[in-house]
């Protein structure tokens, strides 16, 4: 497994974390603020968090095709947030640093773990 392969995972894990153990913080770095119930703060322990956590360490632990899947979670979030510059006019700067850290990821997993 290429050392690349494992820096990626790792990275998904350390950042899936963040989400994980400190939504309020991922909020405030994502422009994302709860409203009048906690359930934001859920779905950014879920979906930014645990999602990504999970999908790292089973990278580490199956190789290649887990490798390939996170690939795809990868291109799709960057997708979604390409869409995003289009349709919501988000902080260019900002989403562009994060579709740096999405794109990349994806082109590598996706060309290393072709089936």
């Amino acid at each position: 497994m290429p050392l690349i392969d494992i820096l990626i995972a790792l990275l998904t894990i350390v950042f899936g974390s963040f989400g994980l153990l400190a939504p309020r913080y991922t909020a405030g770095a994502l422009d994302m603020a709860p409203t009048h119930s906690t359930m934001g703060l859920s779905e950014l322990r879920a979906g930014s968090g645990g999602l990504f956590v999970a999908l790292g360490l089973w990278c580490l632990v199956a190789g290649a095709p887990a490798y390939f899947a996170l690939g795809i979670a990868y291109l799709g979030a960057g997708a979604g947030r390409a869409l995003s510059i289009l349709m919501d006019r988000p902080p260019l700067k900002k989403v562009l640093i994060f579709l740096a850290f999405e794109w990349p990821p994806a082109a590598w997993l996706l060309w290393a773990h072709w089936p």
